[in-house]
């Protein structure tokens, strides 16, 4: 009976292969990464949805570089206070040019997430514009503040 049990636990691992990096990208439930598209080594992804995160829609398969970052739902809660949305990276589609956001995971590198906000300082006029139209808003410099505290708590930010 022991060993059937533990034979059970032992689960095929799922992943992908970077596009980008060629690195070994495993899906984890556990640490909410089962539907993850992006590697977190180098947060490039492959082009697999259509209209909305999961679909797995698309004809297109082109890799999708990351071009900078946002938030998720900034507003103002029920009670009219201010509410900080949650940090998303940007991907920019190289193939199409389709522009969408994603979810950060837990084991995303900080450090490349702090290099894709440095590297989005730089990017094209056209490619802002296309981020207007998309009603994308890109983080500047007057938000380094909260993505470092988003990344690594309010004692490690600047």
């Amino acid at each position: 009976m022991l060993f059937n049990k533990v034979k059970m636990s032992f689960k095929k691992v799922k992943g992908f292969e970077c596009i980008h990096c060629h690195r070994w990208v495993p899906f984890d439930k556990f640490i909410g990464t089962h539907f993850r598209n992006h590697c977190p080594h180098c947060l490039w992804s492959k082009h697999v949805d259509e209209k909305k995160s999961g679909d797995r829609q698309t004809f297109c398969r082109g890799d999708m570089e990351p071009i900078g970052l946002t938030f998720k739902k900034e507003g103002f809660d029920k009670y009219g206070k201010s509410r900080q949305g949650e940090l998303m990276v940007i991907h920019q589609c190289q193939d199409c040019g389709q522009i969408s956001i994603n979810r950060l995971a837990a084991d995303d590198d900080p450090q490349i997430v702090l290099k894709i906000f440095e590297e989005s300082k730089k990017l094209e006029e056209e490619t802002l514009a296309k981020l207007g139209e998309e009603r994308i808003r890109l983080l500047s410099q007057k938000d380094e503040q909260e993505i470092h505290t988003q990344l690594f708590g309010k004692s490690d930010a600047l």
